[in-house]
Parts: structure tokens; sequence; C-alpha cells
């Protein structure tokens, strides 16, 4: 801990102009140090571990026993009905967690707090809250994580099947993308996922990987006072509106819909007045997105993702499942991971992006994605009845031919084949007027057609087409005009003595 704890803060003043030997100086560290941990690109792996306390699944009861009118019991009381309960542990984490609690209990009015307007670029609030909608025609909890910028209002919100550490670095990671740049601050909640202990009068202990997250970033994070929803007001009110107006009698087909519609309804949010600034938030992010720091050119991944070989079929298997990948990477490595408890993300051997997919919730499915195979593709099938079906739906009189030609040529599927073939160097109005001459004349054969084409073809198209304009002057007589239209242009017109 102590090891990555330096190198965030060499970092952090390294980054904000201090010189080598005034860091040496402050940390207490020598200047080989310091410059050690500035070249050190990676963190020092330390792995901790954060064992569980036996209090902590009866904390919403101490609250409710300390905090309500109803109850307001003392702490030896709290005790003794927790033991009650089945409490094993001792009463000093009862006290120390009632320490926590008693700013909540103070006779001073808790909700008088004076409102704080922060400059551009300075701040974002994050959170998440619980809701419970259909998707896919099941009742399904998901998790909506929001991040607002402080200054101009502007949020973003995304979806999540899964509310775990590594959920809540996606979603951050997301919704700073989303603005297209970082505030210098992140106020955040206090789950374990970002904040190990947040006690009265000492500094929070945060997430080991929490840290790592927020210098890959370049903020910093600033944790909230426990059980103060206030501190990040801006961030907690947006829950109900969401709730309001957008979940509650709305049903998704899936989750990439719930998303794809979560940020269009924020968006148009946006654009609405908001009511303590009196200003559009999508006006007014304009001005704060000049003040964001840069996105990192790649992105934070707490565990690496798992390897997978591409199969002959361009496909990886993944939880019984299996999905294609372009045909370049066939029998090579890629990565995968899961994003969200239900999205698959593939990337190839150096963390390169490839593709995306919502994972399927069958056994033994494969999911395709056609352009993975263009390079492969065969304009033509080789399959006699796709032929045949690909014939009818191509050409206007691929039926009459079809029928015709069975009778006169043998192989018939062999010749449409070639006709089909043909589109690589003409349209399908032209091939549609060569066959129908070709029908016409009892030519089916596949040498025959190209004959009419190399000598023919334009005879045709002129004829046709003089045909479409006699038809349409016909029904329309207000298009003939007489030569004296044209004014001074002379057509001169061959006659048969030349």
């Amino acid at each position: 801990m102590k090891d990555v704890q330096d190198w965030i803060a060499v970092k952090r003043l390294y980054r904000s102009g201090m010189k080598i030997k005034a860091i040496s100086r402050q940390l207490g560290m020598s200047k080989n140090t310091v410059k050690k941990l500035i070249e050190l690109e990676e963190e020092p792996k330390y792995i901790r571990v954060v064992n569980p306390t036996k209090i902590d699944g009866y904390k919403n009861q101490i609250r409710r026993w300390y905090l309500e009118p109803e109850f307001n019991f003392i702490g030896t009381r709290i005790f003794r009905e927790l033991k009650l309960l089945g409490y094993t542990g001792s009463i000093g984490p009862v006290y120390r967690y009632l320490n926590i609690l008693k700013d909540e209990k103070r006779k001073i009015n808790s909700s008088a707090t004076e409102r704080i307007e922060t400059p551009p670029g300075d701040q974002a609030q994050f959170d998440w809250a619980e809701y419970t909608i259909v998707v896919d025609h099941q009742i399904t909890k998901v998790y909506c994580f929001s991040m607002i910028l402080s200054s101009s209002r502007v949020k973003d919100i995304v979806f999540s099947l899964t509310v775990d550490g590594d959920a809540i670095y996606e979603a951050i990671q997301d919704l700073f993308s989303s603005f297209e740049g970082v505030t210098k601050e992140l106020l955040i909640d206090n789950p374990k996922a970002l904040v190990i202990e947040n006690k009265q009068g000492i500094p929070p202990k945060f997430n080991i990987d929490a840290l790592r997250l927020a210098t890959h970033l370049g903020t910093e994070l600033n944790a909230c006072n426990p059980y103060r929803a206030r501190t990040k007001g801006k961030v907690e009110k947006p829950f109900q509106y969401i709730e309001e107006q957008f979940i509650k009698g709305n049903s998704f087909t899936s989750m990439d819909e719930l998303n794809t519609k979560g940020k269009a309804f924020m968006k148009e949010w946006c654009k609405i007045m908001h009511t303590t600034t009196r200003r559009i938030p999508e006006e007014a992010f304009r001005e704060e997105k000049e003040c964001l720091l840069p996105l990192p050119a790649k992105r934070f991944m707490r565990v690496q993702p798992e390897e997978r070989k591409v199969s002959l079929d361009s496909l990886i298997s993944v939880k019984g499942n299996k999905y294609s990948v372009p045909v370049a990477y066939v029998g090579k490595m890629v990565k995968f991971r899961i994003v969200y408890g239900y999205k698959l993300h593939i990337y190839d051997k150096k963390d390169h992006f490839i593709d995306h997919y919502e994972l399927s919730q069958g056994n033994h499915e494969v999911t395709r994605n056609d352009l993975h195979y263009k390079e492969i593709q065969t304009t033509v099938p080789k399959s006699i009845p796709e032929i045949r079906r690909r014939f009818v739906t191509t050409f206007e009189r691929g039926t009459e031919y079809l029928e015709k030609s069975a009778s006169v040529i043998e192989q018939s599927s062999y010749h449409a084949r070639q006709i089909l073939k043909l589109q690589e160097l003409y349209t399908v109005p032209i091939l549609n007027r060569i066959l129908g001459y070709c029908i016409d004349h009892n030519i089916y054969a596949i040498d025959g057609v190209k004959e009419i084409i190399k000598n023919k073809s334009l005879e045709i198209l002129v004829e046709s087409m003089g045909c479409e304009v006699a038809s349409a002057t016909t029904e329309n007589p207000g298009l003939t005009r007489a030569l004296s239209y044209y004014g001074g242009v002379n057509f001169e017109c061959e006659s048969s003595n030349g």
C-alpha cells in the first residue's frame, strides 16, 4: 500500500509541475526514488485483502434504532438488541459506527447547508441508483450509474446488470468519455469498491484500485461524508426524475436498447433550463468542455481480459455460446471481457478494441456479424436452390428464364449463376433489359448472353429507353415539344441517300 500511495503522490506532484528535488524534500524520499517512481508507467503491484466486519449486515438496523425518533436507542441498548438478532461481535464496532452517525443526530437542522457553485472543469459527481424494470420480457434489477458536471449541470447515465468494482470503474470511464474530458476532482460516495474507510477527523482511505483509476484518468477522488447525501446533491436529485420520467411505464427489448434510449433521454433533458443555474446545461457545457482534462489514450482495466483462440469459422467461445470476429483473426489469439454483466468486449493481443456483443442468454448459440466474413464472402452462391432464389429476386423475369431454360439447355442453374456473376460488370437494370431480350429471342446459354452484350447491348438499351420515353410522352402529352422549342440548335438527320 505504501509503495502504491507513494507512486500516486509522486505522479500527482510531478504532473502539477513540481521539480524532482522539491518532491523529494516534501515526501521525504531520495531523488533517485522519486525519479524511479516517475518513470514507472504502472503502479507497484500490491494486493490488499479487505475482510468484512461482523457489523456490516446490521448497519441499516443500527441506523434505524439510533436515528429514528420512534426508537432513539443508546449504544448499550443497541448492542443488547443486536445480540438477540445473532450478532457475535463486541460492542466496540457498534460505538465506532455510532460515531459516524453522530452528525445526523445533531440538534442543528441537518438540512441547513450552503450551496457551493464550482468553477468549470473542477468537479464531477458520481453515484448510482437501483431500479426494477422489464427487459426482454423479464422483470430485471438494473443499476443506473450517473455522472454530472457540477458547473454546467450536464449529465449522462449508463445502465448495468452488476454493481461490482469492475462495473463502477467502467462506468466512470464511460461517463467521462461521453463528456470527452475529465474533471480535476471526482466527488464520490463511500462504497467498498471506492472507499475502504472514511471517518470524521482523518483522511479517507481509498480502495487501491480506485486510486489506480484516478491516477490513470488524472483526477483526484473526494469522498463525501458518510450518510451525507446532500454533499453530492447535484447527482443525487436527478435519480427521482429519471425514475418518474423515464423508468416508470417503460419496457425494453434488451440492455443495449435501455442504454441507447437512456442516453437519448438524458441528452434531451440537458436541453432544458436548469432551475438553479438558470442556464441550459447543453449550452453551459460548451464553455466547461474547454476546461476539462484530456482523456487518457488507453483504458484502465482492473482485471486483464481472458484469451481465446479464434476457430477456423472465425468464432470464439464464451460461456457456452459463440461469437464471430473478423476472419483476419482466424487461428490467432484474441482477448475478451464481460462488462456491466451483459456486454462482451473483444480485443486483439495489443488490447485494441475489435467488437462487442450483448451476451446470449441461451446455450450453444452462435452470434455472427456478416461484416466479419466480408473478405471471404462470394458474390454469387454455389448452392443450386440458393442460385434459383437469388436469380428470381434479382431479375424481373428471373422466374420466366428458369422455367424456359430448363427445357432448352442442360444445367440451367450453371448458366443462371454465370449471369448473376455479370453483376460485377453491369448494373441490375441493364442486365434486366439484356435478359429480357435474350428470353424473347430464346437465348439462354451464358455464351449467347455474353454475345448479345458484346454486339447488341447498345441497341437494346437505346431501344428500351426509347420505348420508355414514348410511353411517358403518351401518358403525358405535355412533354412532347416541337423542334422550334430548341431555338438555334441544328439537328442533322441521316437519310437513306446519305
